[in-house]
């Protein structure tokens, strides 16, 4: 497979920028305490959303399109910021990010039906939002 840089690189930033923009508009709120040094959210969350960019621009070359599960995902994963972050909703953002797990499971299994590799790349994402949803649980108990 030929890379397209220039189109993997926008597919790497749409992520990126999204979520380095969410971040700053709920960072306000984002004194919740931790058993995770602060520092570490914003490194896991790049890398994530590198991994994010890397994984749709291989199934969009093998499709030529984005799958709706991806789009949906992300919807879902930046408005859990809000939800959490700027409401302070620790039960609906529980509940959110349970949903979120699930339609990551989901574009898991299409993106591996694509691309193996595209799937793989996700494995991060998945494992980390059982540990969102863990920090955040601690929250609601």
């Amino acid at each position: 497979m030929k890379i397209n840089y220039k189109r993997l690189i926008s597919f790497i930033l749409i992520p990126v920028l999204l979520g380095a923009l969410v971040g700053l508009i709920t960072s306000v709120n984002s004194d919740i305490d931790s058993i995770i040094p602060k520092w570490i959210f914003p490194v896991v969350w790049t890398i994530l959303y590198i991994l994010m960019g890397i994984s749709s621009y291989i199934v969009y070359e093998k499709i030529d399109k984005i799958p709706d599960i991806y789009v949906i995902q992300l919807i879902f994963n930046l408005l859990w910021s809000f939800v959490f972050f700027k409401f302070r909703w620790f039960t609906i953002a529980f509940i959110w990010i349970i949903v979120l797990f699930i339609l990551v499971l989901r574009m898991i299994k299409e993106f591996k039906i694509i691309d193996k590799r595209a799937g793989n790349l996700q494995i991060p994402y998945a494992l980390w939002l059982v540990v969102a949803a863990v920090l955040n649980l601690m929250k609601i108990i």
